[in-house]
């Protein structure tokens, strides 16, 4: 896969919408774009954790261990419904009742399965040096995406006056609830 295909490949799955990106939508709706920006080191942080082991030895572990897949994906599940029942009472306790902060988008980050598909599939890399390239871009683009999701949330805060928080945090309780249950349905179906 050259360097540009990867890129694209990155770009549309971390684009897509997600447990991580739910939560940064929902610090720039609450808090600014200040906030999501000190929050950029705990989700890069997040998926470097999982990633880089799971591109430099991860088609080898889930060989010798394929029940390790499976666990990842229902931890992730139950972490994403743990986050989408927290977030639902915080909408009517206002945005102190469910403070996102860097340990919730690190745990979030490192247990997304988006991550799994990074660090198996696209960052794996024939030699030394491009997985490092690969790396580099995957930063810089997990560092952008951040941005665009918690600048999407400080827009619709914005344009809403904050009036809409409790409502915001609903529909994103309400989507991650879905991926949770999407997540468990793939595991056991998988």
């Amino acid at each position: 896969m050259t360097l540009a295909a990867f890129s694209l490949a990155v770009l549309a799955l971390l684009l897509a919408p997600g447990p991580t990106n739910t939560l940064m939508a929902v610090v720039g709706a609450s808090h600014g774009l200040a906030r999501v920006l000190r929050l950029v080191p705990a989700e890069l942080a997040g998926y470097l954790l999982t990633v880089v082991p799971l591109a430099l030895a991860g088609a080898g572990l889930m060989a010798r261990a394929p029940g390790a897949a499976l666990l990842l994906k229902l931890a992730a599940a139950l972490w994403v419904m743990v986050l989408a029942v927290r977030l639902w009472r915080s909408a009517a306790a206002g945005a102190e009742g469910f403070a996102i902060g860097a340990g919730r988008i690190f745990v979030t980050t490192a247990l997304n399965p988006k991550a799994l598909i990074f660090g198996l599939v696209l960052l794996p890399a024939p030699s030394p040096a491009e997985i490092a390239a690969r790396l580099l871009v995957f930063c810089a683009l997990v560092v952008a995406v951040a941005l665009l999701w918690g600048g999407f949330g400080a827009l619709s805060h914005a344009r809403a006056g904050g009036a809409r928080a409790g409502g915001l945090r609903r529909i994103a309780s309400g989507w991650l609830a879905l991926v949770s249950v999407s997540l468990l349905l793939g595991a056991l179906r998988g």
